[in-house]
């Protein structure tokens, strides 16, 4: 390893006499092939970066995460912009509060970091459909990420929106973005379209100029990189802790003979899967490995450096063997925790540095303060099937076979499909879907009575009784699209019939549930004059929402909410959308919740979409640290 490091350090090192022979005042970025550097203003230039993603982070809270990793001696930030999370309804865009990406890199200028920008169109990120547009799925035989005259179309509307906000921020016109992604990853996917990855180097140039640096970034490995690199794009790689460096910066020289060593992704931490063990990846093996790459004068990027919450339903999955749906933390073990703690990490991370640059003077802002404000006792609001009026203002479609949510324009959260039995059923009979079909959890009722459910890839049969004529209700829910690989055109609902017995179920009502305009208009509390039945029996099971207050206490700090005994569902507060709880699965325990969701003054509301079963107790409890790493029994 020494003498790779020594060799590197022998290339680089010319890049430290090179001198800048730029007219004053002016401003620029680029390459030095001579060299192997970037050119900052003439000066020879080494970044060292951390990924941060505006879109998991609440607004209130990027300045404090911003401070914190200028504090560790960052220079720049690597930040992705998720074209779903801006154009949710096609030809929408939004800009404003939480995704005022402008606002972002103007706090980031403020503070003194440089910004790598990854506009896409597809980031991964574990994030939903990689940050591709459900939308994008009405066209059923659509090629993402490939030359497809659709796709490309809607990019180049998406691009010629996105970039003319992004130029003024180029560091070259005043601003603080240095360089600028060309897709992400592409060498991972199977198209391998390079007509595809020249239209959009086109796209970039038009409307970022000639000056930016645009780069790739690829896995380590060759297929990886021959794919996913082209002309005119500076070619990146990245890898974590386990890997060779030496090997992996030599596979960089073979596809970028000169020019600057570059890890776009050195990996901090790592993902958790619903049923994974949480994942951890050791602080001293993170800052031994990025001192060496530091010695050999490459430019590091660590994801993450705060990973923050999948809030809502912005959850990616992966799809191998089966479908695997990410959790709502993304804490990923980085340097600064979910909630945007220092940890142990960063203060290596930070004595690395300081080896290398002059860091900031004075001390690294705390971690927020957190409170356990205790118990609240929920009660039952009611069945979903019997709250369809309130949840489903529009009503049902109806449709002789199932449509899936892209078809019914419903592209997140949960639909209700609801038909009747074609005939008696005393004994056992099964509900089959047989080309595994549910996307991606189905809870199955009759005349409200909860019956069980089916998941994507490992429950395809169940049991149901019943007479003649009673109502079938089938919940589905989307537990967040496939982020990489060849199966992100990731379509949600009933893809296909379900049987029952030797018959096919035909003549469906399909509701679109807009649960969350519903919780953010008041409902249910704002209905609580109406006494919503509280049965004394044992506890509901099947799809049942709960309601509760937390009462104030002058305080509003981060706390974490830890549903016991519950097992799998959904959760607001103060009408906004935590993401999704699973405790019976694990290893995540706790969801966090920001102090500025809270209120001093007023009561806050919680209301819980409890999917399978309550326990009786239905308490939640308010604590004051994170539980991320409990692995339960498969439920």
């Amino acid at each position: 390893m020494a003498a790779g490091v020594l060799l590197f350090v022998a290339v680089n090192v010319a890049c430290l006499s090179v001198s800048g022979n730029l007219v004053s005042g002016e401003r620029s970025f680029s390459i030095d092939y001579k060299n192997n550097c970037f050119l900052k203003d003439g000066k020879p230039f080494q970044y060292i970066s951390g990924s941060i993603h505006y879109s998991r982070i609440p607004q209130y809270y990027w300045k404090d995460r911003l401070v914190k990793m200028y504090m560790t001696g960052l220079n720049a930030i690597q930040v992705y912009v998720p074209w779903n999370f801006h154009e949710a309804v096609q030809g929408v865009q939004n800009f404003k509060g939480d995704r005022d990406l402008e606002h972002f890199l103007d706090l980031a200028n403020q503070t003194g970091l440089l910004v790598i920008l990854r506009p896409g169109p597809y980031i991964c990120a574990e994030w939903e459909m990689g940050g591709l547009p459900a939308w994008l799925l009405q066209k059923p035989n659509i090629i993402l990420r490939s030359a497809d005259t659709d796709y490309v179309q809607e990019v180049s509307n998406w691009l010629a929106v996105l970039l003319p906000k992004m130029k003024p921020w180029l560091y070259i016109n005043g601003g603080n973005i240095i360089t600028v992604q060309v897709e992400n990853e592409y060498g991972s996917y199977f198209a391998c379209d390079y007509n595809y990855m020249r239209h959009l180097r086109t796209l970039f140039r038009f409307f970022l100029g000639e000056d930016t640096v645009l780069f790739t970034t690829d896995g380590n490995t060759d297929k990886e990189m021959k794919c996913g690199t082209l002309e005119g794009l500076y070619a990146t790689v990245d890898f974590g802790t386990d890997t060779n460096i030496t090997e992996a910066f030599s596979r960089q020289r073979r596809f970028e003979p000169r020019g600057p060593l570059v890890n776009s992704e050195f990996y901090t931490g790592w993902l958790d899967h619903w049923g994974d063990q949480h994942a951890v990846v050791d602080a001293q093996k993170v800052s031994r490995v990025l001192q060496e790459m530091l010695i050999m004068r490459a430019n590091v990027n660590m994801y993450m450096f705060e990973g923050g919450t999948n809030f809502g339903y912005w959850n990616g999955a992966d799809h191998d063997t089966r479908f695997r749906s990410v959790v709502t933390s993304y804490d990923y073990d980085a340097p600064l925790s979910e909630a945007g703690d220092p940890t142990e990490k960063l203060l290596a991370i930070r004595d690395v540095i300081k080896q290398f640059r002059d860091i900031p003077f004075g001390p690294m802002p705390p971690a927020t303060p957190k409170f356990s404000y205790g118990f609240v006792t929920l009660k039952k609001v009611g069945n979903v099937s019997g709250l369809l009026n309130t949840l489903s203002p529009l009503g049902p479609v109806k449709s002789q076979y199932p449509l899936t949510f892209e078809e019914m324009k419903q592209y997140y959260g949960y639909m209700l499909y609801r038909t009747t039995l074609p005939r008696d059923l005393s004994e056992p009979t099964p509900l089959i879907s047989p080309l595994n079909g549910v996307h991606d959890r189905a809870y199955v009722s009759v005349n409200g009575v909860f019956q069980g459910l089916l998941e994507r890839d490992t429950v395809l049969v169940m049991n149901v009784t019943g007479q003649q004529g009673d109502t079938l209700d089938v919940l589905v829910e989307n537990m967040g699209r496939v982020n990489f690989g060849s199966k992100i055109n990731d379509h949600k609902g009933l893809l296909s019939n379900l049987i029952l017995g030797r018959d096919v179920l035909t003549d469906w009502n399909i509701y679109p549930l807009d649960i969350d305009g519903a919780i953010a208009g008041g409902w249910p509390h704002s209905d609580s004059q109406k006494s919503f039945p509280v049965p004394q029996t044992d506890p509901s099971v099947g799809p049942v929402l709960y309601m509760g207050t937390l009462q104030p206490n002058g305080l509003a700090w981060d706390t974490f909410l830890k549903l016991s005994e519950w097992t799998k569902g959904q959760v607001w507060i103060n009408g906004v959308n935590l993401g999704r709880y699973w405790p019976a699965r694990g290893p995540q325990q706790t969801l966090y919740i920001p102090g500025p969701l809270l209120s001093t003054t007023l009561p806050n509301n919680i209301t819980v979409l409890e999917l399978e079963r309550a326990p009786a107790h239905l308490r939640a409890l308010f604590m004051d640290r994170p539980q991320l790493n409990v692995i339960a029994e498969k439920s």
